[in-house]
């Protein structure tokens, strides 16, 4: 479903994330969906999208999923998996919560370009400080 203007104010304030361009497409039950229209900033000295570009939307489609019902979820580590060079203008990640614990989650993001080719795979464990 459309996020909420709540939700979007909320994370306005991962500032980093938003004015990088990260935008918030859906969000569900420990699920979000952000996308970024790829720009030349984001972009290396070889042209291809620059890794942090994929993580920083990546990190920002985590934080959603795991933050837009209840706020205090942060990352206590991430792993990042590149599968590939980005074609096209657009990124979209997808955060998939694979377990929701008490004081921990397991999250699999995945990052594909305008084609919806795989990207990036990126692996988050949660910690709920609240």
């Amino acid at each position: 479903m459309k996020p909420s203007e709540e939700t979007v104010k909320l994370f306005e304030k991962d500032r980093f994330a938003t004015d990088n361009g990260a935008v918030i497409e859906e969000v569900d039950d420990h699920y979000a969906k952000c996308s970024l229209k790829v720009e030349g900033r984001h972009r290396n000295a070889m042209g291809a999208v620059m890794g942090g570009a994929y993580f920083t939307l990546a990190d920002f489609a985590f934080a959603v999923a795991a933050n837009w019902q209840e706020i205090g979820t942060v990352s206590l580590n991430s792993e990042i998996a590149y599968l590939g060079s980005a074609k096209g203008d657009r990124l979209t990640a997808e955060a998939f919560c694979i377990k929701n614990g008490r004081t921990t989650s397991y999250y699999r993001i995945e990052v594909r370009d305008e084609f919806d080719n795989l990207a990036a795979i990126v692996n988050t464990t949660g910690y709920k400080k609240a």
